[in-house]
């Protein structure tokens, strides 16, 4: 047996042993996904519980979490880079995590742990699936486990999933909860008019598609795809040719337009689809269910999400999709602020202060699309700035040439967050941080110097 499966088996027996829990979690889409499986573990088992939601893991939130006094205290898709302090805190504690740790615990179940990486090869909703099987349960919750993947984009680099990630997808389509084809990846192939997906890709950034709705309407027409039945044809109302058609001229205007083969082939991979779900709605498409549970989450309405992973089909799932039109139109005006307002670049990286014009909540978002936008630099980082209630919100996103090249923004970050009095942690490709206002000209700098380090001949690596 795999080494982190006995750890998630010694997670379960101690879960077991214990009446009630505390849940605490992440705002995004893995973080509602890894929670619903772990309420789902406890509902089984009989355990009162209860949920809580944090945008940032730090002492505050420590020690108002240990003052609540409950038996257990299970952290779902955060934690590991808060170990020490919360070890030191004397409570009963699991935690089911992928961030790069900071250390160990007896019941710390982490990919990075076991040669595994959480940035590709496992979520948090994942790690907390491993515990759900260890309990004896079915594949049934391998949806949600993959949903978490997705939302974290672990599919991104490879156009698949792999690892872990892989292992828990077929254990969804044994269990008759998940499918997987190769297909378009845009955002929208359940629910949006086909002309209208077009409109809204954004990686890559198309020119004459993205953003012009006149374009593609022009584009399918001149492919001959007929738009309209009794109403917009959405993707999954095509049939193959007319896919392949479409697939087959993207294709063409973006090696037209001198987009990257890399990117050109990012358009086309694999989907997977939750079966038990309605066909034509958000919760059918991986990608649209944990953008909708992004959208909850991001706005302060994780609970909602948490709903709708339970099973909640009426009222907390309308209120769902009304987040999500908002969510959609936030991210647009986001990226329209990027692009109006362009990066400064230094040499190791680029970068944007939003101000208090992009939520700090999703301004991480919008720095992963803005790589899409003309001018932006391909082969430098991305950091993103945004005023928050706590300090300046600091969002990082990379590229996999550039984690090839010794790229890590996880420890990147952590230091040199620490280094201006502030706090940071996550992925090699993907990491965040929190930095007190007034430091942020330092706080680049040396950020833009760490990760000249990391790129440099004969740079350390270092686990955060």
């Amino acid at each position: 047996m795999h080494p982190l499966f006995e750890k998630a088996g010694e997670c379960a027996r101690y879960i077991k042993g214990h009446s009630e829990a505390l849940v605490i979690s992440h705002i995004d889409a893995d973080g509602v996904a890894s929670a619903a499986v772990m309420c789902k573990m406890l509902e089984r088992e009989g355990m009162d519980y209860g949920v809580r939601f944090l945008k940032q893991l730090d002492s505050v939130a420590l020690n108002e979490i240990a003052d609540l006094g409950k038996q257990l205290v299970i952290f779902t898709d955060l934690g590991s880079t808060m170990i020490d302090q919360i070890n030191a805190l004397g409570m009963d504690i699991v935690i089911a995590d992928h961030h790069q740790p900071a250390g160990r615990g007896e019941y710390h179940l982490n990919p990075h742990l076991f040669g595994i990486n959480g940035a590709n090869e496992l979520s948090g909703s994942g790690a907390a699936y491993l515990i759900w099987r260890a309990m004896g349960s079915t594949q049934d919750l391998a949806d949600l486990a993959v949903v978490g993947a997705v939302g974290d984009l672990q599919d991104l680099r490879e156009g698949r999933l792999i690892g872990m990630n892989r292992q828990i997808l077929e254990e969804g389509v044994r269990g008759g909860v998940l499918s997987f084809k190769t297909d378009i990846r845009l955002f929208g192939r359940q629910t949006r008019p086909v002309h209208k997906l077009l409109e809204y890709c954004s990686d890559p950034y198309i020119p004459g598609i993205t953003g012009d709705e006149e374009g593609c309407l022009r584009f399918l027409n001149d492919l001959g795809i007929k738009l309209k039945d009794a109403d917009w044809r959405r993707w999954i109302d095509l049939r193959k040719d007319e896919k392949q058609q479409i697939v087959s001229g993207l294709m063409r205007l973006c090696i037209a337009s001198g987009i990257s083969p890399y990117k050109v082939e990012r358009l086309v991979g694999e989907v997977y689809t939750l079966l038990k779900e309605e066909e034509g709605t958000e919760l059918r498409d991986a990608s649209e269910y944990s953008t909708l549970l992004n959208a909850t989450a991001r706005y302060g309405h994780a609970e909602i999400g948490l709903a709708v992973c339970m099973g909640d089909r009426s009222d907390a799932y309308v209120f769902a999709q009304n987040l999500l039109a908002q969510h959609r139109r936030n991210l647009s005006n986001g990226l329209n602020f990027v692009r109006d307002e362009g990066v400064v670049t230094l040499e190791n990286l680029q970068y944007f202060h939003a101000g208090n014009n992009i939520q700090d909540t999703i301004v991480g978002i919008v720095a992963g699309m803005s790589a899409s936008i003309e001018g932006i630099s391909k082969e430098l980082s991305i950091v993103a700035l945004a005023d928050a209630e706590d300090g300046i919100k600091i969002s990082a996103r990379g590229t996999q040439d550039l984690v090839r090249r010794g790229l890590n923004l996880a420890v990147a970050l952590k230091e040199s967050a620490e280094q201006v009095g502030g706090a940071g942690g996550g992925h090699d490709i993907a990491a965040g941080a929190t930095i007190p206002r007034g430091t942020e000209e330092k706080f680049i700098s040396i950020l833009n110097e760490k990760i000249g380090l990391q790129l440099g001949d004969g740079h350390e690596q270092h686990n955060v």
